[in-house]
């Protein structure tokens, strides 16, 4: 069964001659274990898809499901558990607060969500894996930008959730360091069992990808993976 799912969704903002359509009949589907790309240009809709895959924007019309269980028509604060429960997201902006060490960006998320998060002993092979076990007692500004991505990488993965959903991960960074990120990306996907799906331009991440889908004018295509 699919982590994740989008099924027949359109979302339709404004009304009258305002009126615009930014995603036409979208399906789509993640799988454990699989590294999902979402690519377009600006403007193309992927910010839409990811607000609605995030459980952020209910469609127009449609379903998003993870694990099997629906957004639809339920109350916002059981669309917010449910978000809590099973998605980790990874932001172009990394959202680390500036005055925790990064050991104190996990305990804020165990104040959020006590329970059901990874064990130390898991956590501490995640910040291993990452190379960001001896950087726990720094602050974000003591970090580079490299530094904090991996950090916000493992605490998207620390409340242990099915999908991780990435939005342009890569977008300033040098090719090796996509190269890196890329990689660290897929580990997350095999070696932890995770959905994760890619919202990005840069097709500089299509060799860690298993799936690769286009995005234009709102229109979602699954395209044959080409890899550089």
């Amino acid at each position: 069964m699919s982590s994740f799912s989008v099924k027949n969704v359109n979302q339709i903002f404004g009304t009258g001659t305002a009126q615009v359509q930014a995603l036409h009949d979208v399906n789509f589907e993640a799988e454990p274990g699989t590294l999902s790309l979402i690519m377009g240009p600006s403007g193309s809709g992927k910010s839409t898809f990811l607000t609605i895959a995030g459980g952020l924007l209910t469609p127009t019309s449609g379903t998003v499901e993870v694990n099997g269980i629906s957004y639809t028509d339920r109350s916002k604060k059981e669309r917010d558990a449910l978000r809590l429960d099973s998605i980790g997201f990874v932001l172009q902006a990394y959202h680390l607060l500036p005055y925790l060490t990064v050991a104190d960006q996990f305990k804020l998320v165990d104040k959020v969500k006590p329970k059901e998060n990874l064990s130390k002993a898991e956590l501490d092979s995640v910040l291993d894996t990452l190379g960001i076990k001896k950087l726990l007692n720094k602050y974000p500004g003591e970090l580079s930008g490299g530094q904090q991505q991996r950090v916000a990488i493992a605490r998207a993965l620390y409340p242990n959730p099915a999908i991780i959903l990435a939005d342009e991960p890569t977008a300033a960074l040098d090719s090796p360091r996509v190269a890196i990120v890329g990689g660290l990306l897929k580990d997350l996907a095999v070696q932890h069992h995770k959905a994760v799906v890619v919202v990005t331009h840069d097709e500089r991440l299509l060799d860690s990808a298993d799936h690769l889908y286009e995005i234009r004018d709102g229109y979602l295509t699954k395209k044959k993976m080409v890899k550089p």
